[in-house]
């Protein structure tokens, strides 16, 4: 049930699902940015950080 509700929340607002999952870091940042500059990558990232 938590990853289902991380991968509905890593497609709405991506940062908020990488940051429950993997806490305050690199891939925050990173997300962070791919989400400022193209939405698409990332919930791309978001989603593969939570599904790997």
């Amino acid at each position: 049930m938590n990853k289902l509700v991380l991968i509905i929340l890593a497609i709405i607002f991506p940062p908020i699902a990488v940051a429950l999952n993997s806490g305050v870091g690199k891939d925050l940042v990173i997300n962070i940015l791919l989400s400022i500059l193209f939405f698409v990558p990332g919930i791309i990232h978001a989603l593969w950080l939570i599904l790997r």
